[in-house]
């Protein structure tokens, strides 16, 4: 899935939605202490008031919040594995047994409770639905609707919540006239913030791809390699940030550890180039091939395809890996890039960065930052200074 599948879906998660429909909703509470099913109730959506359903359709559209390969990643399944989840969950979507439906969904749970002990009490919430699609647009001229023919695409969304402990209150009694001390021993279910989730199956373009899911982290960066692994049994995830941790230290090993700033942006332009010429709707890839390229256009001196075939296999073990180009480059249009040091800290664009040069000057490590006009400080103008001392005539 891309930025707009995800999208598109996540955006029919709303009430009287006749493209959405939601036949149950299934929740499995289970205790921390002993990591094991205290209850489950499963319920059809439509019985549900409106503001439950309201609770959880904006609870839904968080588990669907966030960028991809930071918070969201489509994960594929792996192969040969006994007791496959992707079986599990494709028979769970084929099946019109609600009972069925329910038995395969502990079946998950099970396996989110084996040698897992959790911090506190959660509760897993699974939907089962359909997201329908129109065949074609509407027809002014013969009053034909783009909704008399639709592609039904079933689908499972998990949700993982943690509960809150209830607040110890003091309330004031209007009709009895005292202060009273309020506690609800009943735990609450923090919706707003799900700790991660994930749907089945992805969607490309509107098509169900069954070998693929799409795994919600609690926080970016932050995944459950528990629950990839042994829960969904997919394939380990790289994030947008390993994707840029790989090729820094290709770089690396190609060019050396030390680069200077014009050269930096150079690659960063190349790479953003890439990006805005690719007129695919998923993120470009390079391969090791790609950035030879790259470093090679930006004035790396040395380079040459043997080398940066070598340096992939060395980093990541994989010559033929592919990094995503727009997990490599920093947010272009922002001042993403963070220059660090002891006076001061600065954020500079990507593009900007050509104007940023450490120097010495003096016998004096220097960072220069090259302006088109004076600078203000509190309100001051700064006065330009020499950089060079001036040599003393001989007498």
């Amino acid at each position: 899935m891309n930025k707009k599948d995800i999208a598109d879906f996540k955006k029919q998660f709303k009430m009287n939605n006749d493209l959405l429909k939601i036949k149950d909703i299934f929740n499995v509470y289970i205790m921390k202490e002993s990591s094991e099913v205290y209850h489950h109730q499963s319920t059809p959506f439509e019985m549900l008031e409106q503001e439950q359903q309201e609770l959880f359709l904006t609870n839904f559209k968080k588990v669907l919040t966030g960028q991809l390969d930071q918070k969201l990643f489509e994960l594929k399944f792996q192969r040969n594995i006994e007791n496959s989840s992707q079986l599990i969950l494709h028979q769970a979507i084929l099946t019109n047994d609600t009972d069925e439906w329910k038995g395969h969904m502990l079946d998950l749970v099970e396996k989110m409770l084996k040698d897992k002990q959790y911090e506190m009490d959660i509760v897993v919430t699974f939907i089962h639905g359909e997201y329908l699609k129109p065949t074609k647009r509407s027809n002014e001229e013969t009053e034909e609707s783009s909704r008399d023919a639709v592609y039904a695409n079933p689908f499972i969304l998990c949700s993982i919540n943690k509960t809150i402990d209830p607040k110890k209150e003091l309330l004031f009694d209007y009709v009895e006239k005292e202060f009273k001390y309020h506690f609800v021993v009943d735990p609450v279910i923090n919706l707003k913030v799900p700790v991660g989730g994930f749907l089945f199956p992805s969607f490309t373009d509107h098509a169900a791809d069954v070998n693929h899911v799409l795994y919600s982290a609690g926080k970016a960066y932050e995944l459950d390699y528990h629950f990839i692994e042994e829960v969904l049994n997919a394939e380990e995830a790289m994030t947008a940030q390993d994707d840029k941790i790989v090729f820094e230290e290709i770089v690396k090993d190609v060019a050396g550890n030390q680069i200077n700033t014009s050269i930096l942006a150079n690659v960063f332009d190349e790479i953003q180039r890439v990006v805005e010429e690719n007129e695919e709707p998923d993120a470009p890839k390079l391969d090791y091939r790609d950035v030879e390229k790259v470093l090679t256009t930006s004035g790396v001196q040395d380079v040459d395809r043997q080398k940066v075939e070598s340096a992939f296999k060395k980093v990541i073990d994989d010559e033929n890996y592919e990094l995503k180009a727009t997990s490599i480059v920093p947010k272009y249009t922002s001042k993403s890039i963070k220059i660090k040091t002891k006076v001061a800290d600065i954020s500079v664009c990507p593009q900007d960065l050509r104007y940023v040069r450490q120097m010495h000057v003096d016998g004096k490590l220097c960072l220069m930052i090259e302006v088109e006009e004076n600078t203000m400080i509190e309100g001051f103008e700064m006065i330009p200074e020499a950089i060079f001392n001036k040599v003393k005539d001989e007498e």
